[in-house]
């Protein structure tokens, strides 16, 4: 990346699931070289700001509304600044740019985005999970229950149980009763469960149970923010049929069958 090209444009960056060593290399780079930086200080370590330059002007939109947010991304583009704008994760998943992109394009202020490590990978890491396995689960289903943000009907929680696949659920733990209640609609009551709070970061905690139980272990261990709940009997399964890929007997285009 030739940061001089990005002089007076925004570089949303993915700052990844929590361990600043998570980012990637260009969105490390892109912090490093920006002038001003806006992180959602409620949910990106702040660790991942160690490498900006000592004069880097530095903003918390945690306390920031969009206006605020755009006011200085408006600012620091007339300064002809190179500006990160740091979200949590993945900036594709709950990441709100959506909402910023459309008022960067009629303010004609350009941008690029770095994908990021989501949250959902490294709870994923933590539980030493695989969320794929032949015969058991090969879908993944990303969502959150609704709550004070609205859902389109066909997405509530009970409706995508039918398919009974690994379901990745965020921003959803401070509402763990109700989530547990719509997926014991389809969901065999025993299907196991597990919630990861802060993935990757210093002091992530785990809880497993099954869909019986997990509400509880949730209440008893405090968890109210900042967690993932992974749904689907791959948790219970890791050790189950292997892949085609790597199987002797499968040939593809690299690989004789034996």
């Amino acid at each position: 990346m030739n940061f001089e090209d990005y002089k007076g444009k925004v570089i949303f960056v993915g700052a990844g699931p929590g361990d600043p060593e998570l980012i990637t290399v260009k969105g490390a780079e892109a912090i490093k070289n920006s002038d001003v930086i806006i992180y959602a200080g409620s949910l990106v370590n702040p660790a991942v700001l160690d490498i900006a330059k000592d004069d880097a002007k530095i903003y918390d939109s945690a306390e920031m509304d969009l206006d605020e947010i755009i006011d200085v991304i408006k600012t620091a583009h007339e300064e002809n600044k190179i500006i990160a704008r740091v979200h949590t994760g993945d900036p594709a998943i709950y990441g709100a740019i959506a909402e910023q992109i459309n008022q960067l394009r009629p303010l004609g202020i350009e941008f690029t985005i770095i994908p990021g490590v989501s949250s959902l990978f490294g709870t994923a890491a933590a539980l030493e999970s695989q969320l794929t396995l032949p015969e058991v689960s090969q879908t993944i289903i990303i969502t959150r229950p609704e709550g004070r943000t609205p859902k389109p009907s066909k997405e509530s929680l009970a409706s995508l149980a039918q398919h009974n696949a690994t379901m990745c659920v965020f921003l959803g733990i401070h509402m763990i009763d109700d989530v547990v209640n719509e997926l014991l609609k389809e969901y065999d009551e025993k299907t196991p469960v597990a919630v990861v709070k802060k993935a990757t970061w210093p002091d992530q905690e785990i809880v497993r149970g099954d869909l019986t139980n997990i509400a509880q272990k949730v209440h008893d261990a405090g968890f109210t923010k900042t967690a993932m709940i992974v749904v689907g009997d791959v948790l219970d399964q890791q050790s189950g049929e292997q892949s085609k890929l790597y199987d002797p007997k499968f040939a593809h285009m690299y690989r004789d069958a034996k």
